[in-house]
């Protein structure tokens, strides 16, 4: 892992999409390592989490996302044992340099297992760079409202748990519907991931939510895909 470098990773970048313009309002950098031992991205990072090099990856990642798309909102993904490395608090990460709005993307479990350290570290962070904290993985099955108000979340993404077959389950759709109410009234912007079809598409945008993403808009791709709105939906 200590060896690896930014020639060997590719980023891919999925669009979040504004529910009412349909366009990308923000985009998610995903990682790719060209190595063959590491085409997994799951197999990248439990190489880093073992070697004790979770620190070193996610500064490589960002500066490669970042490169990529100088002129973008971009969400990155934090592990949490980046929250104790002294990469991420360094004044001379990439997060502090980039000309569009950073989003700091932690999922929702990782956020209350690591709680004293994600209210410490990371809001110092945003604090200090003008980052903007996301809780990713709402409604998996780890909500506690507590602790959501004190880390105070930017941004909030609802599971694909959430969304799946939301178009034909009335009662899927009114939780949607009063998270989106609850976390939009609490200062939260809210982002419905996992859309894939039409259908979930039209009950999302019927419960409110914001933005959405999902492979219904585009896959991961490099350059930035555009967004494929399907027709009908309005």
């Amino acid at each position: 892992m200590r060896s690896l470098d930014a020639v060997e990773i590719r980023t891919l970048f999925q669009p979040i999409v504004d529910l009412e313009t349909r366009k990308t309002w923000a985009v998610e950098a995903l990682a790719r390592c060209t190595r063959p031992h590491f085409l997994d991205p799951q197999a990248l990072l439990h190489a880093a989490v073992d070697q004790g090099a979770t620190g070193r990856l996610g500064r490589l990642l960002r500066q490669c996302a970042f490169e990529a798309c100088p002129d973008q909102r971009i969400f990155v993904n934090i592990h949490p044992h980046e929250l104790s490395s002294r990469w991420l608090v360094r004044a001379d990460d990439p997060i502090g340099f980039h000309d569009a709005p950073v989003f700091l993307e932690i999922t929702e479990a990782a956020a209350f297992e690591y709680f004293d350290l994600c209210r410490s570290v990371l809001r110092e962070i945003c604090n200090r760079t003008g980052a903007h904290l996301v809780l990713d993985d709402i409604g998996a099955g780890y909500s506690n409202l507590t602790r959501f108000l004190e880390l105070d979340p930017d941004v909030v993404k609802l599971d694909r748990a959430l969304i799946s077959s939301i178009d034909t389950d009335p009662r899927r759709q009114k939780m949607v519907k009063h998270l989106n109410a609850l976390f939009t009234d609490l200062g939260a912007s809210v982002v419905a991931e996992g859309i894939e079809t039409p259908s979930e598409l039209a009950a999302v945008v019927d419960t409110g939510v914001a933005y959405g993403q999902g492979y219904l808009f585009a896959r991961p791709a490099f350059p930035i895909p555009d967004v494929d709105w399907p027709h009908g939906i309005g």
